[in-house]
């Protein structure tokens, strides 16, 4: 699901959303756009889940869009001058963030996973999974940043990546196993046309298929060296807190029930019919690391820590799926 949404303690109330006007030749730079930006959000009490984490980060994303800037060019540039016309269509995202609450993402139809650009708009949740990057720690073989969960990349001959949404996942996974021919699932029809979009984009028609479908249904017996899913787990205490902005992505990508666990009980239950003998699956499921552990006591869950979460997702070997 850049990062996991975590379930905010109580339901979000958003400030009076008042942008005030700019005479022209107030702001300048770069980073007096940034500054004014971090004001108005803060005033608002805007949200950030969306792959960023904060206001500042917030706007140096917005202000880069407009200024076409990839996010790694952005400290080159702090400190150059704004033209007018520029400056107004930084003004324009301004205030569309704090009047809308849509997520960044949306106004400016970008998202960036592991420094990769891709498309989303509304029919598709922001992609903000920890499984990029534990594609990156885990799952190089030799070259891994971590301990290794598999012993060659390429070795990786077919992957599966269930609840897809744009895409993201497969593509990342693409890039790590160049061997492998990977499938992606979702049920969501205006999904699955931004996913087929970003898989385009990336050239990679051929060697990811897309299938709609729930869960595992559109793939008959077929078997996979790596399942990886962000799956929806929400429960519905949080699907009732959820705030403005991610009230704005489609429900139907966060909802797992009334425990959350709805969608992982079912591909914890089928993900060993569909996984070759050394195969594995990579899951997240955000918060919901307890009522899994008490759900299934007896399985050998392996947790995995990223930068920015500890335990929000879990390996398991297909062996140790009973």
């Amino acid at each position: 699901m850049a990062k996991a949404l975590k379930k905010p303690a109580k339901k979000a109330t958003p400030r009076k959303a008042a942008v005030p006007k700019i005479g022209a030749g107030e702001l300048q730079t770069v980073l007096d756009y940034v500054r004014y930006a971090v004001s108005r959000f803060q005033q608002a009490g805007l949200v950030f889940a969306h792959g960023t984490t904060d206001s500042v980060a917030e706007a140096a994303f917005l202000i880069s869009e407009a200024l076409h800037l990839h996010p790694d060019q952005f400290e080159s540039f702090a400190t150059a001058r704004v033209t007018a016309t520029e400056g107004k269509t930084i003004l324009d995202l301004i205030v569309a963030r704090v009047t809308t609450r849509k997520p960044a993402a949306y106004l400016v139809n970008k998202v960036y996973m592991r420094g990769l650009p891709f498309y989303v708009d509304e029919r598709v949740i922001v992609p903000r999974s920890f499984i990029g990057e534990l594609l990156d720690s885990h799952f190089r073989g030799a070259e891994s940043e971590g301990t290794s969960l598999i012993d060659d990349p390429l070795t990786v001959e077919s992957a599966l990546d269930l609840c897809t949404g744009s895409g993201c996942l497969a593509i990342l996974a693409s890039r790590h196993f160049p061997n492998a021919t990977i499938e992606a699932v979702d049920i969501s029809k205006d999904a699955l046309a931004v996913a087929a979009r970003n898989v385009a984009d990336y050239g990679l028609d051929e060697q990811i298929t897309l299938h709609r479908g729930d869960l595992f249904a559109p793939l008959s017996s077929r078997r996979y060296d790596l399942i990886i899913s962000n799956p929806p787990y929400v429960d519905a205490e949080g699907m009732a807190a959820l705030p403005p902005e991610c009230r704005a992505e489609p429900a139907l990508a966060f909802d797992g029930g009334a425990d959350g666990l709805t969608i992982i009980h079912r591909i914890l239950e089928q993900a060993r019919d569909h996984l070759t003998a050394e195969g594995g699956l990579l899951c997240e499921v955000g918060r919901d690391r307890p009522q899994i552990e008490a759900a299934y006591p007896d399985l050998p869950l392996l947790w995995l820590d990223t930068e920015d979460s500890e335990g929000e997702v879990f390996w398991i070997a297909a062996p140790d799926l009973r």
